[in-house]
């Protein structure tokens, strides 16, 4: 099987010397850079399976290089920040962002992580029927959901929510089980991030915010898949 290819963009050299280390240590194949725009030409001429992304970036920041990439492709992104304010973690979600490491971190931490959006990004841990609501077909063999047969571009994360919803309608999940279940293992604090996540599922799914059709929210607990839809 051949190794995964990450991409780790990032202008400080020290920190790409170190996650590359570990990363390779950890039989990852690394690409690096440390512009955004040179980013860019790098991710479209390589297709890397994974970016770990930092947000301050000579020539275009990081926020603009998560932009691009969402619009292209659906490969999982990990951003790396100084900054520790939640309003940006939750603007790197809402643009698609996977997941979110803070400086200073643990490389550990981010070889963890890595494998963790890797494995979530993946089929394997995925049910093999498909789950059908109606007009709405979520194929997990090919990690693809189709509404009125049009193919709907979501992120890793907002699949395995969304899988994990519709695989037992009328169940109500709390945030912290699909933070589980979007990343494969909890990080407490970031119960919010689940918020975002729906609010871009239910964009994507056409669902009004106030009387959604598909993701419902459970007040005081978290949100469930309509039982109704048939």
């Amino acid at each position: 099987m051949m190794a995964h290819k990450i991409l780790v963009v990032d202008d400080e050299l020290e920190i790409v010397k170190v996650v590359r280390a570990y990363l390779e240590q950890s039989g990852f194949r690394v690409l690096a850079s440390g512009d955004g725009q040179q980013a860019l030409t790098m991710f479209r001429h390589e297709q890397p399976d994974l970016v770990i992304l930092d947000l301050n970036l000579p020539s275009l920041d990081g926020l603009d290089v998560c932009r691009t990439i969402r619009r292209e492709s659906n490969t999982p992104v990990i951003m790396l920040t100084a900054r520790v304010e939640e309003s940006e973690r939750l603007i790197g979600l809402e643009i698609g962002a996977d997941d979110y490491i803070v400086k200073p971190f643990s490389p550990r931490e981010v070889v963890a992580r890595v494998r963790t959006v890797l494995r979530r990004s993946g089929v394997t841990a995925e049910p093999l029927s498909i789950i059908s609501a109606g007009a709405l077909k979520i194929d997990p063999i090919k990690h693809e959901v189709h509404l009125h047969d049009r193919l709907v571009d979501l992120t890793p994360s907002e699949f395995n929510i969304l899988s994990t919803l519709a695989a037992q309608p009328g169940r109500a999940f709390s945030r912290m089980e699909l933070l589980d279940a979007a990343q494969g293992e909890t990080y407490e604090g970031y119960e919010r991030t689940i918020d975002v996540h729906i609010k871009n599922l239910r964009q994507k799914l056409g669902d009004e915010p106030r009387n959604p059709t598909y993701v419902l929210t459970v007040y005081g607990i978290g949100y469930k898949f309509s039982e109704a839809i048939k």
